[in-house]
């Protein structure tokens, strides 16, 4: 059995153990596990912190998030009613615009009727009173004539004109 190498491992392993107890390893190696568990637990309270934060944060710019498009949508319809009010007044003042343009074509179209008519009135009047005259004088001659002629050209002038 003292011959055997696993009996001497054994041993030593059973020596080893003692002498490591009576100088206090175990409490060493128990004193480190414990600084080591305290060191986890922090850091998975950090974690949890940390992901609380995150959370909030989250929280946060989806509420943001939320907001601006909000914000947004109001802006384009603010736009979109602008937009179309822009285009009723510029419809309107495109009607007035048209309106006024044809209420002064048709002044302007009947100012040069009156004037057309008027210059035709004038050319007959102008031609009635030397065919008068042409006639007149053919057939009525001396001083009578010049009387008649004189005063059938005043009274031609006076109702034309």
């Amino acid at each position: 059995m003292f011959e055997d190498p696993e009996t001497w491992v054994a041993v030593a392993f059973i020596i080893l153990v003692i002498v490591s107890a009576w100088v206090g390893a175990h409490r060493t190696v128990l004193t480190a596990l414990d600084h080591r568990a305290e060191r986890i637990r922090a850091e998975l309270e950090d974690a949890s912190r940390l992901k609380e934060e995150a959370a909030k944060v989250l929280a946060e710019y989806k509420t943001r998030r939320a907001s601006a498009e909000r914000e947004a949508a109001d802006i384009i319809a603010s736009a979109n009613a602008e937009a179309e009010r822009i285009a009723r007044e510029a419809k309107a003042k495109m009607e007035d615009f048209v309106a006024r343009r044809t209420k002064t074509a048709e002044g302007k179209i009947a100012l040069a009727e009156a004037q057309a008519l008027a210059d035709v009135r004038a050319a007959a009047a102008d031609a009635a009173v030397r065919a008068a005259s042409t006639i007149l004088s053919q057939s009525v001659k001396g001083s009578l004539a010049d009387d008649l002629l004189a005063k059938g050209i005043a009274e031609v002038r006076q109702k034309l004109n």
